[in-house]
């Protein structure tokens, strides 16, 4: 029997003790080390913005504080997010702060807000049968051609800006163009789903129409080949000012504002504009941050002027596109029965706002000039 005495007495174990030389994390003070606000970037007004605390230097940048290079590259020797993914310069890149301070949390809560508000108001017309008051001819408009303006969105959405959304420089810049893609995606679903809540709502309503007027319908093949050439587009700065700057303008706002905006209620349809208009209050967003940008790139003390002659070359070579895709949607301004506007009337608006948009910017607008000629 094994006595409590026989048993081996284990050694006592030894472990390092730490020696603390107050070179650790934490162990000396800073001038802000009892402060609750970040230093490492200059606030644009007096105090930091909670858009600023999570926005500036999440995207690391060897010019400001990543000394040891950027950490990743790519198969052809460029690394991080190279500058010259564009061909407009800027001295300090990191001087763009959207002025729609957009992140995460304000990305959801509103687009939240406009979803809920669209349903909000299919759910009323539901309620109200407002659909069958639609005449025929109305009826038709809707499904073939509101419901066409789904795949411009669609287009621009996923193959323009999800393509471009993380090729800028800065994390502001990509943020911005990353909520302009999801602006477009979101209002292309709500017009899918209006299409679908319509044609669940109104006999004889023909809900895939619109695939085969995007497809083949002549008045549609400007707009969709404007898109479809805007996909193309490698440099990501060109393809923001060839969509914000020019397409939306001169198409975009063309179709939806002076058009389907203007006509909907003559012709019945107290709907379709709340669902329309969502799409225009996006483009009022996403033009707010696309002129800062801009303004910005066209105005900087050493590169200004160079940028101004690409932004100008750019102009002349989608302004003509443009023009010709507004030109062949003439044919949708006789289709209802109630027609309160002409179409050279409301090319002329939308001509008009390009010019002050472009004027605003420093940059002389091609739209009533040789482009037009072009375009025809």
């Amino acid at each position: 029997m094994t006595t409590q005495a026989d048993k081996p007495v284990k050694a006592e174990r030894s472990f390092p003790k730490p020696q603390f030389t107050d070179a650790e994390a934490g162990a000396l003070d800073f001038p802000s080390s009892t402060s609750r606000a970040f230093s490492y970037y200059t606030p644009q007004k007096l105090r930091a913005t909670m858009y600023e605390d999570v926005t500036f230097d999440v995207q690391p940048d060897p010019e400001r504080h990543l000394l040891q290079g950027w950490i990743y590259g790519f198969a052809d020797g460029s690394s991080g997010y190279p500058q010259d993914w564009t061909a407009l310069k800027s001295s300090d890149w990191h001087r763009f702060l959207d002025p729609n301070e957009e992140w995460e949390q304000t990305i959801y809560r509103n687009n939240a807000n406009v979803v809920r508000q669209v349903q909000q108001n299919l759910a009323n017309a539901r309620k109200a049968e407002a659909y069958r008051q639609w005449t025929r001819s109305w009826a038709s408009f809707v499904e073939r051609h509101v419901g066409a303006w789904m795949h411009a969105e669609q287009g621009l959405g996923m193959h323009v800006f999800v393509a471009i959304q993380r090729s800028a420089p800065t994390n502001m810049i990509n943020n911005a163009l990353a909520v302009n893609g999801a602006h477009k995606l979101r209002f292309a679903q709500d017009l899918a789903l209006y299409n679908l809540d319509v044609e669940e709502q109104l006999d004889g309503f023909d809900g895939s129409a619109h695939k085969a007027v995007w497809q083949s319908d002549p008045a549609w093949q400007g707009v969709r080949e404007n898109v479809e050439r805007l996909t193309a587009v490698a440099d990501w700065a060109e393809a923001l000012c060839a969509a914000n700057l020019v397409f939306e303008p001169l198409v975009g706002e063309l179709f939806r504002s002076h058009l389907v905006l203007q006509i909907a209620a003559r012709n019945g349809d107290y709907t379709t504009p709340t669902v329309m208009g969502a799409g225009e209050n996006d483009y009022d967003r996403d033009l707010r941050y696309t002129r800062a940008l801009f303004t910005l790139l066209l105005g900087d003390d050493a590169h200004g002027a160079g940028n101004r002659a690409v932004v100008q070359e750019w102009l002349g070579r989608w302004v003509p596109v443009a023009l010709d895709a507004a030109r062949r949607l003439q044919p949708l301004w006789s289709q209802p029965a109630e027609k309160p506007v002409r179409f050279e009337d409301s090319l002329d608006r939308a001509k008009e706002r390009f010019a002050r948009l472009a004027e605003d910017l420093g940059l002389q607008s091609p739209a009533g000039r040789t482009s037009e000629r072009t375009a025809k």
